[in-house]
């Protein structure tokens, strides 16, 4: 078979891949998978099973993944339920499966061991983790969550798993300031399309992981030569870059000009971008 399939979205390879694709791709064993959830804050998804090699994207707590293959090393190959990308996670990061109940609201909330802040804290959950809740406790006024791995976080950081937001760019300024990470996908660090991804599923939208997969499916093309006509919450696009209109002559993006999620002028960015290798803008988008 000729046929080309993105790594980053297909689990196919040339010595195994998912039994769905099996007539459709050159593999020499098709394997059903098995699905795990991510018990890990995060879990950095990589092109190969290396430590050294810089990641591709991130798996939040609580996302589910389904795995392919597992290695005595500590790997598995698997494809995340989320947005459906593909790659190596460890295989300490992933335990049973449980139905979550709610998801981090907050930028990034802390998990404690019990419902006390003065704990000391086992861990950081970063907006769009997933939780599930058994129970509530109160301590000096203040309610927790108390978490089916035993666990606890401040109830008010979380929202159901149905909630949705009004104004999703107002989610992505939040993230104002967030150091920018290739490859990251949570408030501590994280990349130019996971800001869009993050704030537009807040909002309802689930749209593709990266920049190219969203300027060729995300929302509807609309006109991209004349940035006046722009309205909030439009994607303007460069090769590799995206960033979202907040509102006249207006962008905000993570970028590696600044290095943080960071406003800037519109016309600036068009010029400043145009004189690097990314050039011009290449299309626009607006999410429905």
């Amino acid at each position: 078979m000729t046929q080309t399939f993105d790594r980053r979205r297909h689990p196919v390879r040339a010595d195994l891949a998912a039994s769905d694709y099996e007539g459709h791709a050159d593999a020499a064993r098709f394997v059903e998978g098995e699905v795990f959830q991510v018990t890990a804050d995060r879990l950095a998804i990589r092109p190969e099973p290396r430590p050294d090699r810089s990641i591709d994207t991130e798996a939040l707590c609580g996302e589910w993944v389904t795995v392919y293959e597992q290695t005595p090393e500590g790997w598995a190959w698997g494809q995340l339920d989320t947005d459906g990308y593909v790659g190596w996670l460890s295989s300490d990061g992933l335990g049973s499966i449980k139905a979550a109940t709610h998801r981090v609201r907050a930028l990034r909330t802390y998990r404690y061991p019990g419902p006390d802040l003065k704990f000391p804290p086992l861990g950081l959950l970063s907006m769009g983790a997933q939780v599930t809740v058994t129970g509530e406790a109160e301590t000096r006024g203040l309610t927790y969550a108390l978490l089916s791995d035993g666990s606890a976080v401040v109830a008010k950081h979380l929202v159901p798993v149905e909630h949705r937001v009004e104004d999703w760019v107002a989610v992505a300024e939040e993230f104002l300031g967030t150091p920018y990470l290739w490859g990251g996908r949570t408030s501590l660090g994280l990349d130019c399309s996971a800001l869009i991804q993050l704030a537009a599923q807040a909002g309802g939208i689930d749209i593709p992981r990266d920049s190219d997969m969203q300027e060729a499916e995300a929302g509807e093309e609309i006109p991209h030569d004349d940035p006046a006509s722009f309205a909030r919450g439009d994607l303007v696009f460069w090769k590799g870059h995206v960033g979202i209109v907040t509102g006249p002559n207006m962008l905000l993006h993570a970028n590696g000009h600044t290095m943080t999620v960071a406003y800037e002028p519109l016309d600036q960015a068009i010029d400043r971008i145009a004189a690097t290798e990314w050039g011009a803008v290449t299309k626009a988008r607006r999410l429905t």
